[in-house]
């Protein structure tokens, strides 16, 4: 459960489980062990206590711990949106639901009882929520976003709230994509290869908070709202992300052999 103080200037605060602190300072001091940390831009002071999305792109396996520090450092603590599979594994999944993350059970009966919880906890609860509205690691040869899907506009437009674009970069060279599925020990080896030497790699991790999505000219009730509220959120993180990866807008330097390459991005620049 989420207990709600309230600041110095009595708006609401949301203070995360016991749990949470305690695994977004470990996951600082590892994200600190294995690169460099840059963040930019910021959350407006007037949307700070109040309900808030954040759409990020999706870079690497590595990329959620990037930003939990990257918000840690903006002192805010965000939720994520997380596919069922996370909170029901092991040991990881309890700890997950005990900090309070959502779930979504893409393609699932239960995907629409969901999506209407979500909607609720955004309304009501004064903290952000973290969504990767690519659903996957982008398979673009180049990183640049994917189509992704509709579900995080069409969360942002019923619940009211407003859309911060996350955009980062840096990610991707710490650990590999790996494999879709991982059915042996043998699957894990490219990923502990890769991460093993990331230290002494060093890889720099940007990470760039913009102002917030202007989805005033899309109304909800009208047909293909969610599309191009969805389109107004990825052009923002797509413009976002061109800072961060100036000298590779191409193709990333870093090479990860193991990504698969077979979508086109449709918001590359």
């Amino acid at each position: 459960m989420f207990t709600l103080h309230h600041d110095e200037r009595g708006l609401p605060r949301r203070r995360p489980p016991a749990i949470w602190r305690t695994l977004s300072a470990l996951d600082t001091g590892l994200v600190h062990l294995v690169g460099r940390l840059r963040v930019t831009g910021g959350i407006p002071a007037k949307l700070r206590g109040r309900p808030l999305l954040m759409a990020a792109n999706h870079i690497g396996v590595f990329d959620a711990l990037v930003l939990i520090a990257a918000c840690k450092q903006l002192g805010i603590a965000p939720r994520f949106l997380l596919a069922g599979g996370l909170l029901d594994a092991p040991v990881l999944g309890p700890a997950l639901r005990a900090s309070g993350h959502l779930r979504v059970d893409r393609g699932k009966a239960t995907a629409v009882e969901q999506f209407a919880d979500a909607v609720a906890a955004m309304r009501t609860t004064p903290s952000p929520i973290i969504v990767y509205p690519e659903g996957r690691i982008s398979h673009d040869p180049g990183l640049w976003p994917e189509r992704g899907k509709t579900g995080a506009a069409r969360l942002a437009l019923a619940a009211d709230v407003p859309v911060i674009p996350i955009s980062q970069w840096g990610a991707h060279e710490a650990v590999y994509w790996g494999t879709e599925k991982v059915e042996g020990p043998a699957d894990l080896l490219p990923l502990a290869r890769s991460g093993l030497t990331a230290p002494l790699r060093r890889p720099t991790f940007r990470v760039h908070f913009g102002a917030p999505v202007d989805l005033s000219d899309v109304e909800p009730g009208r047909p293909g709202a969610g599309v191009r509220a969805h389109a107004k959120i990825m052009r923002a993180i797509t413009d976002g992300l061109i800072p961060l990866r100036r000298d590779e807008l191409d193709k990333p330097r870093f090479h990860d052999p193991t990504r698969p390459t077979d979508t086109l991005s449709p918001w590359r620049p």
